[in-house]
This record gives C-alpha cells, sequence and structure tokens, in this order.
C-alpha cells in the first residue's frame, strides 16, 4: 500500500484537472512530479522533525551518542543503520529529514551516512520488482552489494572525523533538564510539551524547505523534460567508460526507484549491460542533484563532495562486477 497515494490524488487533480494540462506530455509530468514531491517532502519534515524533537527531549541523547561512539560494535551499528534504511520507501531527497533527525539527536555521522545511502539505494523496489524483473540471481547480488556500500561509506565517513563539516545549528539540541531550566525548572504541560515540540522541529523545517522546493523543482523539470531515449543512446555501447558515463547521467536526474526501474529495464532491453543499467539507476536514486542542493544546506562543500565521491565509486565499482559476473 502506498502511504502517499493521496497526495498522488491531488497532484493528478491539480495537474491534469485545473490546469488542464495533457497527462504524459513533458510540461504535464513535470508540474505532476512538482506538486508530488513537494507536498510529500515537505509533510515528511513536518512530522519527522516533530517526532525527533520529542525523542530529544525524552531520549538520553547524550548516552545514547556515547554508547554508539565507545563501545566496540564491530561494524553493526552501521549495518542496523542501514537495514533501517530498507524499510524507509524514502527517495534520496525525502529520506534527508530522517538523515537531519539523526544527525540533530547526536547519532554519529557516520552511522546516520549508512542510513542515508542505504534509504533510497535498497527498498520495496529492489527487494519486490527486481525478482520478477531479473531473477533473484541479480536481486540478492543488488541487495547485498548496496548493503555493502552504504556500511563501508558510513565506515569512511566515521573515520574521515568530518563532523565539523555539519552546519552547527544541526548539532545544538536541548536536554529535557535544560528546557526545563528555561521553563523556571517546573514540569512542562502536555499542551505547552506539544507547542515546545512543534516550534523546535518547524525551526529545522523552515531552514530546509526552501532548499526543498527548489531541488523538487530541478528535478521536475529533468524528469518532466529528459528523454530516456537520449540516456540509452549512450550507454548502450559496452566500453569501459559507460559505468562512469551511467552514473554521471544519473546524477541530474531526479526520480523514485519504481519509477526508474521501467527505464532501467527498457534499458536493459535495448542492449544496456545489466551492470551499466544498474549503475544509472542507483546514481539516479541516491546522488541525485536536487538531493545535493537540500544536503548543501546541511553541509560543508567539502562534506558534500565526500559523500558524493565515495556513493559514486561503489556504484561504479557494483556496475562493473554485475558486467563482468552476468
Amino acid at each position: 500500500m502506498d502511504i502517499f497515494y493521496p497526495i498522488q490524488l491531488f497532484s493528478n487533480l491539480v495537474s491534469y484537472s485545473l490546469f488542464k494540462l495533457t497527462e504524459g506530455s513533458y510540461l504535464g509530468s513535470a508540474v505532476n512530479f512538482f506538486i508530488y514531491d513537494t507536498i510529500k517532502i515537505g509533510l515528511l519534515l513536518v512530522v519527522i522533525n516533530y517526532i525527533m524533537a520529542m525523542t530529544r527531549f525524552y531520549f538520553p541523547m547524550e548516552r545514547a551518542r556515547d554508547i554508539l561512539t565507545k563501545k566496540r560494535w564491530f561494524g553493526l551499528n552501521y549495518l542496523m543503520s542501514a537495514l533501517l534504511g530498507i524499510v524507509t520507501p524514502f527517495c534520496s531527497c525525502s529520506s534527508i529529514p530522517l538523515f537531519i533527525g539523526f544527525v540533530g539527536a547526536g547519532i554519529p555521522l557516520g552511522v546516520t551516512f549508512a542510513f542515508l545511502i542505504s534509504s533510497p539505494l535498497i527498498n520495496e523496489s529492489s527487494l519486490f520488482l527486481f525478482p520478477a524483473m531479473f531473477g533473484w540471481n541479480v536481486t540478492i547480488l543488488y541487495n547485498i552489494f548496496g548493503l555493502t556500500i552504504a556500511v563501508l561509506g558510513g565506515m569512511l565517513i566515521q573515520k574521515l572525523k568530518v563532523e565539523k563539516y555539519i552546519m552547527p545549528e544541526l548539532l545544538q539540541f536541548k536536554t529535557r533538564s535544560q528546557v526545563e531550566a528555561d521553563n523556571g525548572g517546573k514540569k512542562m504541560s502536555v499542551k505547552a510539551l506539544a507547542l515546545y515540540f512543534w516550534k523546535d522541529g518547524m525551526a529545522i523545517t523552515k531552514q530546509i524547505i526552501p532548499y526543498v522546493i527548489l531541488g523538487v523543482g530541478l528535478g521536475a523539470i529533468i524528469h518532466g523534460f529528459v528523454p530516456a531515449g537520449l540516456i540509452e543512446k549512450y550507454l548502450s555501447a559496452g566500453s569501459w567508460w559507460t559505468v562512469p558515463l551511467a552514473v554521471i547521467l544519473g546524477m541530474p536526474l531526479y526520480a523514485n526507484s519504481v519509477s526508474v526501474i521501467p527505464v532501467m529495464e527498457a534499458m536493459v532491453g535495448k542492449g544496456v549491460p545489466l551492470g551499466t543499467a544498474l549503475a544509472f539507476m542507483t546514481a539516479v536514486v541516491t546522488l541525485s542533484i536536487p538531493g545535493a542542493l537540500i544536503l548543501k544546506k546541511l553541509m560543508r562543500w567539502q562534506l558534500l563532495v565526500i559523500f558524493l565521491g565515495i556513493t559514486a565509486v561503489g556504484i561504479m565499482i557494483m556496475g562493473y562486477l554485475f558486467n563482468i559476473i552476468l
């Protein structure tokens, strides 16, 4: 069941009934995409930031942070974070609100990046649509490679100690004792707490939403006006350079895996090697420029380049391996 289906119905109503745009046209697709993703990501921002405000208040974040950073987990914390990404059916942009919540809650940065990589990369499409389209061998290998990219990418980012490149306001949060101290040391009422959680969550939401609109707007233009046949033309060659080219061509685009998998299937049917097609798909859902525009509000360009670079290299390695194995 698609929990965002009512938003899609509303987007269809506005695009095709109110604006009288032609369904399937370049402009109609772009406008429909923009309305749908702006509302979806906006709602996710509000809801997740509200929940994370409650979590920061009630949960001993300093203790959790100490456990995750000082105890020897032998990589299991990164694996758990990557597995959480699997059960969150988000694209690259809409997984960012939960990433913000993790960072603000004091979860180690590498662990949060393991989630950010795996959330769009491994999802309901790779688990349920891949077997019917590409068989179980491809499905199992893809998900193993995806988890490996997320875990190793998160561990590498943690080793680089790049916390200084996160915007300081995302690392500042008040504990329960500090909030109650600001309230004169008194226990806050349910109404006061609800209002506090709303204000705390909206403070981050207001900072990010302009970049969401900008990123989704760019994604809508590309989604509506870039023909898939143009990409297939350049990726059908079996040369070594087609895998990096697939990643480069995929990055400016923006789509979730459900909408890009049919394009990928068509590419394979027209002679594009499977590894090259997979590299293109994973670049679209994981490394989109609209998503990068939103992340730029959260981190300095140095960390953004590190994240995109590590993930892109992992995707290219996966593409080459698939082309060699299958």
